[in-house]
């Protein structure tokens, strides 16, 4: 029954796609492209050009005014862009428009660097020249109607035999009011000529096509996951694309539907045998799975005494169980059974990114281009809770042993457990309950308790550094000169050795620009003042578009000036000193809010 539901999703679903496709697209007219200038695909303006189009088709482009310019990078390599829409469509249909116009534009026009785009609802254009504020006839497309009308076709007005407007758009206009009273001697009221209108045959038409068929779909996925659940509940089985479908139809029942039996995980992981168990994430143990149906997964068994309770629990499930993003581990389902807690997530091949990155046998496979690659996707991860999702996520545990990697190296985030929901209009949570991993904290938060998305670009940035130098953060002792990777990379940069931070294995093997540039993103995002640190989305466009200038860096947080003594962490001894001597572990804290209170000497005002 799986898959024939499958097939029949499938097809409905690729024949729903390619009959809306049809129906929307926007109606190509025209293109031209000079041909008087190009661009090699590795060049700066090809990178420039790339940076420009995502911004144009981005969802926060003007689509509402219909119009919106923009500039990427500098002369000689320097690009600027425009769209412009109809004014009587919708910012969705203007969006599509674009959207689609830019899929096309490097395959009309490749490696050409200006070119003008003409379609039924929007123009889109890019040139290496100024072409704002700049009238211009080169690349116009004019259209003309064959048929004449030869009372009016000397006239300049534009028009057309046919209505070329989004009638809808403009709305029907009311009736008129009745006449009003006319006294003798009065002027007669002016009247407004009424518009004309007519009924779009086409548009009915697709209505009347489309939402029977929508309609009849639903129902049957909506009976299908019906007998699914009951079938599920009964046999216990592993979760699949049908069950994952179902469980995004019912939005008021997501958790429910991921519900998964704790019989069929147990014998998927033999018992949650040693010889299953492929590590530990902050609130437990992480096995492997197989279902019987071949599908292998990682199970995350919390511990029984951790003090993850129901309510975190319940938020790790709500919280992945929406996401949706290549460089996020995705939840499959969950199960509770008396004490047991389990999540289901699905399988990735190569495990955390630390078991590469600090085994000495194995860093060897991270080259450098690995590594950028892996740093490029771990932003778009952080990107997409922060600001892509339908939810403000702060993840509050960024880790290399959190950052798993697929069967082609590519990062996913994993471990949700600490992550928090900020509201829309929300840029800060203050909690006297602080929980995370030492030296991945930013100071803010360890010392104050307070946490935002600034806290997770500081622990992004250490993991940049951790990445490039191929060290732990707390691989430092007394003999180091730094008590800390941070420390650290902020005096190598200081004295203009920034290179010397790379690990040996890949230095002879990077580009040197790539590699300070990513060195310089990573104690910008350390610096003292969480103010100072840049966005996720402006990390994003530092590391894909190298024309961006970088501002300098200051202090970071926990930069240890001098050290008093050999005092550990829990020590009774306080200190007044600003600085922050950080003991390093790889395991997730809890609480110890006040602990740092006491040996800092640290006050808390109201």
């Amino acid at each position: 029954m799986s898959s024939f539901f499958s097939f029949t999703f499938l097809f409905l679903f690729s024949f729903l796609t390619s009959f809306r496709a049809s129906a929307q697209d926007p109606f190509y007219l025209n293109h031209n492209c000079p041909n008087t200038t190009t661009y090699t695909s590795n060049s700066t303006y090809s990178t420039n050009l790339k940076t420009l189009l995502s911004s144009l088709s981005s969802r926060n482009a003007s689509y509402s005014t219909g119009f919106q310019n923009a500039t990427v990078g500098q002369t000689p390599d320097r690009v600027t862009g425009l769209f412009l829409c109809r004014g009587d469509l919708s910012p969705e249909v203007c969006r599509n428009c674009v959207a689609f116009s830019v899929n096309e534009s490097l395959t009309r026009c490749p490696n050409q660097r200006e070119a003008v785009f003409y379609y039924e609802e929007c123009i889109l254009r890019y040139s290496h020249k100024n072409i704002l504020s700049t009238v211009t006839y080169e690349g116009e497309h004019i259209m003309r109607n064959p048929n004449n009308i030869s009372s009016i076709q000397n006239q300049r007005d534009q028009y057309e035999l046919y209505a070329f407007y989004n009638e809808t758009a403009i709305g029907t206009p009311p009736p008129p009011p009745p006449p009003p009273m006319r006294f003798p001697g009065s002027t007669p009221p002016l009247t407004s000529p009424s518009l004309p209108g007519k009924s779009r045959n086409s548009t009915v038409l697709v209505v009347a096509i489309v939402v029977p068929i929508i309609v009849v779909v639903r129902l049957f996925i909506a009976g299908y996951c019906f007998f699914a659940k009951r079938a599920k509940k009964t046999y216990g089985t592993a979760p699949a694309l049908d069950d994952i479908y179902c469980a995004r139809e019912d939005d008021k029942t997501t958790s429910e539907s991921l519900q998964l039996d704790y019989g069929a995980i147990q014998a998927a992981t033999n018992d949650y045998s040693e010889d299953n168990k492929i590590g530990r994430g902050g609130f437990g143990d992480v096995y492997k799975g197989t279902f019987s149906n071949g599908t292998e997964v990682a199970v995350k068994r919390l511990s029984k005494t951790s003090e993850q309770g129901d309510a975190e629990f319940k938020t790790e499930v709500a919280v992945v169980a929406n996401l949706r993003h290549k460089n996020l581990v995705r939840l499959l389902g969950f199960s509770i059974e008396g004490e047991e807690r389990i999540l289901v997530y699905e399988y990735v091949a190569n495990k955390s990114l630390d078991n590469f990155l600090f085994d000495p046998a194995k860093k060897s496979q991270l080259y450098w281009t690995q590594r950028y690659q892996i740093i490029g996707g771990i932003a778009r991860g952080i990107l997409y809770l922060h600001q892509d999702s339908r939810l403000t996520i702060i993840h509050r545990d960024l880790k290399v042993s959190n950052i798993l990697l697929d069967a082609d190296m590519n990062p996913k985030i994993a471990d949700f457990g600490m992550a928090r929901i900020f509201e829309m209009d929300q840029t800060q949570q203050n909690t006297l309950r602080i929980v995370g991993t030492y030296g991945y904290m930013s100071p803010e938060y360890a010392m104050r308790g307070q946490f935002s998305m600034k806290s997770d670009v500081y622990s992004f940035g250490v993991l940049v550094l951790e990445i490039i130098s191929g060290r732990k953060n707390n691989s430092f002792n007394e003999t180091d000169d730094a008590q800390d990777l941070v420390t650290h990379a902020w005096r190598l940069w200081r004295n203009g050795t920034a290179l010397d931070l790379v690990d040996p294995i890949i230095v002879d093997n990077c580009q040197n620009s790539e590699v300070v540039r990513c060195i310089h993103i990573g104690v910008l995002c350390v610096q003292e003042d969480p103010v100072k640190h840049p966005a996720m989305s402006t990390i994003s466009v530092m590391l894909t578009n190298n024309t961006v200038t970088l501002p300098a860096p200051q202090q970071p947080g926990f930069f240890v000036k001098s050290r008093p003594g050999n005092t550990p962490l829990d020590s009774d001894k306080s200190t007044t000193s600003k600085s922050f001597p950080v003991s390093f572990d790889e395991t997730s804290i809890s609480d110890l809010y006040p602990r740092l209170l006491v040996e800092y000497g640290i006050h808390l005002h109201a």
